[in-house]
């Protein structure tokens, strides 16, 4: 089995956090030693991170060089995390402290790791990956997130465009770059990324975790009741993910009021920096915003409530909650923004145009409403298509599969 640094992030809670936790905890179970490697201290001086002196267990004043020689013990263990200083942090982008670089360094030539994956977080360390491997003579793999619309048919498809071709020289040199879609490796490829080094591995879900009601045990079965209880009796369509600009959210609600579907409610779940703009505008009985919602169990439960999960992004890579809410055995309703059309197409949800959508949901959201009949196929076929390709053991045999070509044979035990 291989020992794996895996450098990606956890926290905050998006998309890049859930596939790393879910990713390094399935290569654990299969026997992998994997050392996390991410953004968690934050720097408060100039240059220096740690400068004011921190406070161990028993009180003891920690120096600088006094926690940094802490983190080099912790590593020798093989479970090992690695915390590196940041300027900034979110959902989106990290800034790394000046130590940042120095830190990463000296965890790998203490970890000697097999290979490292890179869950690029878009911070400036992503481009001084390649020449630091290459030094330490480890094989690197990136998995890159990005959202994009190679269509360039709206302002956010081509800001996305451009962060594909900042990235394209520095992926170049890595290994194996993973991405989520043919259509993603083919942007890639165009931009000089050659293509036995590009990989399509599509995201996944755990379907034994995301599943339709009624396969649940009964303590989750009551915390579906109890989720149900918040609609008061109300028929739930559901948006969750972020709140940000890229997401599109403010068309959905725009279509929501001007439909006003009699009888159901529109759940949002989720937080980012427009939340409290759109709620400020959309203050509405019928549209209930949730939040963001940590418990994994109550995020399942909502999917599971759900007739209808709505995705109206203006550019995606793949969405992970559309993933799970096919697993779940919710309809679904998604752009054709980066990959998600192409897990919906051939009538496994429905697939709307990024250009138009308040249009084309004021026309959509009455005929689902009234057709329960419609959804509920809808349901069942998504749930199907997501266990024929999309389920988390086949993206880890995907990933084992790359590791193996990378590592020498001794290493990897089939």
């Amino acid at each position: 089995m291989a020992h794996i640094a895996w450098l990606g992030k956890k926290s905050p809670f998006c998309g890049n956090v859930t596939y790393g936790l879910t990713t390094t905890e399935q290569l654990r179970l299969r026997g992998h030693r994997i050392s996390f490697i991410h953004f968690d201290t934050p720097a408060t001086g100039p240059g220096l991170p740690w400068d004011p002196p921190s406070v161990d267990g028993n009180g003891l004043s920690l120096t600088k060089e006094a926690l940094r020689a802490s983190r080099r013990a912790a590593l020798a263990g093989d479970e090992s995390e690695v915390a590196l200083p940041y300027l900034l942090k979110s959902q989106v982008y990290t800034v790394p402290a000046p130590g940042a670089q120095r830190e990463l360094r000296e965890s790998l030539e203490q970890l000697k790791p097999d290979l490292v994956h890179a869950s690029l977080t878009l911070s400036p360390l992503d481009f001084l990956l390649p020449d630091l491997c290459q030094q330490l003579g480890v094989p690197l793999v990136a998995t890159f997130h990005p959202a994009f619309d190679a269509g360039l048919r709206n302002l956010a498809g081509g800001t996305q465009q451009l962060t594909y071709q900042v990235y394209a020289p520095a992926l170049a040199r890595f290994n194996r770059v993973i991405v989520f879609s043919e259509l993603q490796a083919e942007v890639l490829s165009r931009l000089g990324v050659k293509d036995d080094r590009l990989v399509v591995i599509p995201n996944g879900v755990d379907t034994d975790v995301w599943k339709p009601a009624g396969f649940e045990r009964s303590s989750s079965s009551g915390l579906r009741h109890e989720v149900l209880a918040r609609f008061d009796g109300r028929r739930p369509f559901l948006y969750m993910g972020r709140l940000a600009t890229e997401k599109n959210v403010e068309a959905l609600l725009r279509a929501w009021r001007l439909v006003r579907p009699a009888g159901c409610v529109l759940v949002i779940v989720g937080d980012g920096p427009l939340r409290g703009s759109l709620q400020a505008a959309h203050e509405d009985p019928d549209i209930l915003w949730w939040g963001y919602e940590p418990a994994l169990e109550r995020r399942v439960a909502l999917l599971q409530a759900s007739e209808v999960f709505l995705l109206p992004s203006l550019v995606e890579g793949l969405s992970l909650s559309l993933l799970e809410a096919m697993a779940s055995g919710t309809a679904c309703v998604a752009t054709d923004a980066g990959a998600d059309g192409e897990v919906l197409e051939g009538g496994a949800g429905i697939v709307i145009s990024t250009q138009g959508v308040t249009t084309q949901l004021r026309t959509l959201l009455p005929v689902l409403r009234d057709q329960p009949v419609l959804t509920a196929e809808l349901g069942r076929r998504a749930r199907e298509r997501a266990l024929q390709r999309y389920t988390l053991t086949r993206n880890i045999q995907a990933l084992e599969r790359v590791y193996a070509e990378l590592v020498p044979s001794p290493v990897l035990v089939a």
